[in-house]
């Protein structure tokens, strides 16, 4: 005859009072936040040129009536960083293989991704965008295109495959070398190590790393307004040459945020989860 299991009376309590302090931690967490979001608006709305700032950055009918046209920009944001993401996870692998190749006979292929990797993390992003959306359109070359869009996201891909790279880089260094002996002692080549044990341990250690880089080219996707592309940023700044009034930009702004907030939040489940986490602090 089997009996449900039932806590004991000291577990019971233990229970008990973890629920109190779980109760009583929110409750301090919400009074605080309270607390001092209201000084923030009490210290600002104090401020002599608040009524000009609200007005001018905060007008709630003006941000509705620019939200579609700066939410249909910012579509573009999205399909440029969604394809760009692609790219640059099979160029930045790529780049990161070829660094840790051994032997001699590919030192070539060593130096190339070195230097690459060394020119794009030193070149400003920004600049790197004036290069090739501003210059190769201006050589005329049969066959390439013209769209600004598509050498803006060139940039980014160049520019975000140099970090990219080295992250890979750092994972797959980071895997015991006495894996790949015990992979090629089983019989496996070098390029079967490589596939089926090197990598897939190298990325799972560097996702969180991968996903932050991830989140920052959400954010840079936006300068691709710079070469006159009609996305969030660019469309904010024609909806601002009407009036004037900044308010256009708060709602990129905004819209970008809400964007990348999802992201955020899974890199930080995912570093949990890996353990990036140490134990100070609390959940956010």
């Amino acid at each position: 005859m089997s009996t449900t299991w039932q806590p004991s009376e000291l577990q019971r309590e233990r229970i008990a009072y973890r629920r109190r302090r779980a109760r009583r931690s929110t409750v301090i967490a919400l009074v605080s936040s309270v607390v001092l979001l209201a000084l923030v608006v009490v210290g600002i709305g104090s401020t002599p040129g608040w009524p000009r700032v609200r007005a001018t950055f905060f007008d709630v009918h003006r941000g509705w009536e620019a939200l579609p046209v700066v939410a249909e920009g910012l579509w573009l944001n999205v399909r440029v960083m969604l394809v760009c993401a692609v790219l640059i996870v099979v160029f930045g692998l790529t780049l990161a293989i070829l660094r840790t190749l051994r032997g001699p006979i590919f030192f070539p292929l060593r130096v190339f991704a070195a230097a690459y990797t060394d020119v794009f993390r030193g070149l400003p992003l920004l600049l790197v965008i004036f290069l090739l959306g501003f210059g190769v359109p201006a050589l005329q070359l049969r066959g390439l295109p013209n769209q600004a869009v598509i050498w803006g996201g060139a940039a980014l891909v160049l520019t975000y495959s140099s970090y990219v790279a080295e992250v890979f880089r750092a994972g797959i260094e980071s895997v015991h070398p006495s894996q790949r002996a015990a992979a090629r002692s089983l019989g496996l080549t070098y390029r079967q190590t490589l596939r089926f044990v090197v990598l897939p341990q190298a990325v799972r250690r560097v996702l969180p790393p991968l996903l932050n880089d991830f989140v920052s080219l959400q954010k840079d996707s936006g300068l691709i307004a710079v070469l006159g592309v009609i996305d969030a940023i660019r469309a904010a700044q024609l909806e601002t040459a009407e009036d004037f009034n900044f308010t256009p930009y708060v709602v990129a702004g905004l819209l970008f945020v809400a964007l990348t907030i999802p992201l955020t939040r899974l890199t930080d489940y995912v570093a949990r989860r890996q353990g990036w986490y140490g134990g100070g602090g609390g959940p956010v």
